[in-house]
């Protein structure tokens, strides 16, 4: 076991849908916690697909990520996973009003902050938060970038990959300004990578040119075995961990710790 210290939070946005925020959350979650690390996955996403990934029946979701958000009065809650080391704090269909909940709210950007901030072994007890954000900038991202140390963002190997990028890079950069100067971008990590198309290789070398030591070395292949575990409601190094999509979370999680300056304490098996 990794002994006790404030817990690092690391956001996973980007505001793009579908390249690979959700997969990251779960896997590079249940990496870090193969790792010895104790881990909190807050699932930011009104579909709710990283608990549904983790094996968390809607019908079970008492305390979710709207109620961190909303019901101060109410103690922090999290939920077991079959990863030891690994709680969730799922989502809902009600996060879908979260935006219009709080925008009149004068303190609607820090909610999660405040939440984060109280000194309960939940989340004292951490060494790692991950928060799957929806695929907006909206309040809800916006909350999760200004409760985080650092953002780790998912890049879709795609002709329009650094389309919106730049948009988001800005949004960092005023949380950081106005709300949070200790966030930092923690890197870029290309996805669905696929050897066998060159679009893939040439979006790889552009981003690299354009982004430089942000991007990681680790790439993110297109793995089928990435793509058939949510539906068996676990994760892919608990569906194939021998997976080519299984080993590359493996090594994002070895990469991330060594970037932090926090090694790992034990192999991933």
């Amino acid at each position: 076991m990794s002994e006790l210290r404030e817990p690092h939070i690391l956001a996973i946005a980007n505001q793009k849908g579908g390249v690979g925020k959700t997969t990251t959350a779960i896997n590079l979650g249940t990496a870090l916690a193969a790792l010895g690390n104790r881990v909190l996955v807050i699932d930011l996403d009104a579909q709710g697909n990283a608990s549904t990934g983790f094996g968390i029946p809607a019908a079970q979701r008492d305390f979710t990520s709207y109620d961190l958000l909303f019901s101060e009065s109410v103690g922090i809650q999290v939920y077991p996973t079959m990863i030891p080391g690994l709680t969730i704090i799922p989502a809902t269909p009600d996060l879908s009003s979260a935006d219009v909940d709080m925008v009149t709210d004068p303190a609607r950007l820090h909610k999660m902050q405040r939440a984060l901030s109280t000194e309960s072994d939940t989340v004292l007890g951490q060494d790692y938060i991950l928060i799957d954000c929806p695929p907006s900038l909206n309040l809800l991202t916006i909350n999760a970038l200004v409760a985080a140390d650092s953002v780790l963002v998912p890049l879709q190997c795609e002709f329009f990959a650094l389309e919106g990028l730049s948009q988001l890079m800005r949004t960092v950069q005023s949380v950081r300004q106005s709300s949070n100067p200790r966030l930092r971008i923690q890197g870029i990590v290309l996805t669905m990578y696929d050897r066998r198309n060159n679009l893939s290789g040439q979006v790889a070398t552009d981003v690299r040119a354009n982004l430089g030591t942000l991007v990681y070395d680790t790439v993110i292949p297109r793995n089928v075995r990435l793509s058939e575990a949510p539906s068996h409601a676990v994760p892919a190094l608990i569906y194939d961990r021998t997976s080519a999509g299984s080993v590359a979370y493996q090594q994002l999680a070895g990469e991330l710790l060594a970037r932090m300056g926090r090694n790992p304490v034990a192999e991933v098996v």
